[in-house]
């Protein structure tokens, strides 16, 4: 019953910014980890930045300096601040979330995804 929303993509030029926000709701007991992933056309999908429980980060070499993963523990969100956009960036970016439901009737994390967001970063 865990479901995450990915909002926030959209079109935008070179060098600018955009934020992305995944929110997650239903039974959720705890959250371990809450992880932005991104998959460009014909490409594997690949880890952008994550935060854990201990709001220890860890960012792709790509887009260490430029992007940012927050969370707000109140609303079950995680947030992407992206700036400086590149070309390179153009993908479909899914939120992921290692969470515990207590729908499940045992202590034991899984993974839930988001439905993407598309982000293009044109002129």
């Amino acid at each position: 019953q865990v479901q995450l929303v990915e909002s926030g993509g959209g079109l935008v030029q070179p060098g600018g910014s955009l934020r992305l926000s995944c929110a997650a709701s239903g039974t959720i007991l705890s959250i371990a980890q809450m992880a932005w992933y991104r998959q460009a056309p014909g490409k594997q999908r690949e880890l952008v930045a994550r935060v854990n429980s201990n709001e220890n980060t860890n960012y792709a070499d790509s887009v260490k300096g430029r992007f940012t993963i927050s969370r707000d523990s109140a609303k079950n969100t995680v947030y992407l601040h992206m700036n400086n956009l590149k070309s390179e960036d153009t993908a479909v970016y899914y939120c992921n979330g290692r969470i515990q439901d207590v729908a499940l009737g045992y202590p034991s994390m899984n993974d839930y995804w988001g439905q993407g967001t598309q982000v293009t970063v044109s002129s």
